[in-house]
């Protein structure tokens, strides 16, 4: 099949809508979602990109707009644990490199879980250390040897590469999503993702 993958960071709410309605494309259409840990800040950095509420902070309607198709999407797909987390901007230096951290420990799909709620459903201010090391341990995942992998240069180095190579590949932001080499931004592309899924199926 197809590969599948979904670059995320958990700073931003719509990677965590994105992960929220995954399941339901990867139960219709077969696919598994490969999740790659990407630097948010560092794509910005790399192709000069702002986050929305200063790219489209001076513009007349704009962030109102995205804020109505915010929770059209939220009331379609009954998400109704999200809030918006009072700590943004959050950095997720950490959390990110924690990700890589747990995906080379196999327990990506737990922590990323974990870790979505966290930030999105309860609001926590993932940028603290202590704050990190609890929820961590709360989850049920072993937080002291993930917190170590994570200042490893093995971690650190995956993640740049994870970030830098996104962008090689024509990333912007996050969420963003490849069906092979098709690239997908923003999670008002997920039929469109679903769909490119159904056709690599029918091609191959």
């Amino acid at each position: 099949m197809t590969p599948v993958q979904f670059l995320f960071d958990f700073g931003s709410p719509n990677a965590y809508l994105s992960h929220k309605v995954i399941p339901e494309i990867e139960a219709r259409t077969g696919a598994k979602f490969e999740y790659v840990p990407v630097l948010l800040g560092g794509v910005f950095k790399l192709t000069n990109n702002k986050p929305p509420m200063v790219a489209f902070g001076g513009i007349k309607n704009k962030m109102e707009y995205e804020q109505l198709e915010m929770r059209r999407f939220i009331a379609h797909h009954k998400l109704t644990k999200f809030q918006f987390n009072p700590n943004f901007p959050v950095n997720t230096l950490a959390i990110m490199r924690a990700a890589v951290a747990a995906q080379m420990a196999g327990v990506l799909p737990r922590y990323a879980d974990a870790v979505f709620g966290f930030m999105w459903e309860t609001g926590r201010k993932m940028d603290d250390p202590e704050t990190i090391r609890a929820s961590l341990a709360e989850a049920g995942l072993d937080a002291d040897p993930l917190l170590a992998a994570a200042q490893t240069p093995e971690v650190k180095d995956q993640l740049m590469r994870n970030t830098s190579d996104a962008v090689e590949r024509g990333v912007f932001g996050s969420p963003s999503f490849f069906v092979g080499k098709e690239l997908f931004f923003g999670k008002d592309r997920l039929r469109d993702v679903e769909e490119e899924i159904a056709k690599s199926k029918t091609a191959a």
